[in-house]
């Protein structure tokens, strides 16, 4: 298995998003390759993907990396792993080439949310060193 940063919304990348966000979620369509190729070029954004030995697309995460006021920030969305590829260390892998990214950004904390429903998802984050913060999480819908 590889980590790599997509670097271009090419046919594979699209197929791939086609086939993994439906087994992330159920309340937002795949991407449409313009939304990749949106994506990929963003500089706040950092698309990576895993690939299976084969060369196959087996995951995925977005980081952004943006600066606020009060410093560098970075936050981890849409992590996804391919149901037959889990609990074999794709999430894992995926998780720290992040957080690799975002200190070599320059952030200095990095967030994500999880449903509670993704357990092993949610115990990967604290093995990973995440801490669950006991906050508000609000959400305004504009569309």
């Amino acid at each position: 298995m590889r980590i790599e940063i997509a670097r271009r919304a090419d046919e594979e990348l699209h197929r791939a998003f086609l086939r993994l966000v439906p087994q992330l979620t159920k309340n937002n369509p795949a991407p449409t390759h313009g939304d990749l190729e949106e994506l990929v070029k963003d500089p706040a954004a950092t698309l990576l993907i895993a690939r299976s030995d084969s060369g196959e697309i087996v995951g995925a995460l977005t980081l952004a990396v943006y600066r606020v006021p009060t410093g560098v920030r970075s936050i981890i969305e849409d992590v996804i792993v391919e149901a037959a590829c889990r609990e074999q260390g794709v999430g894992e892998a995926l998780m720290r080439r992040a957080v690799e990214e975002a200190r070599r950004r320059g952030a200095q904390s990095i967030s994500l949310t999880s449903n509670p429903a993704r357990e092993a998802a949610n115990k990967l984050y604290l093995k990973l060193g995440f801490k669950h913060r006991d906050t508000n999480s609000y959400q305004y819908k504009i569309k």
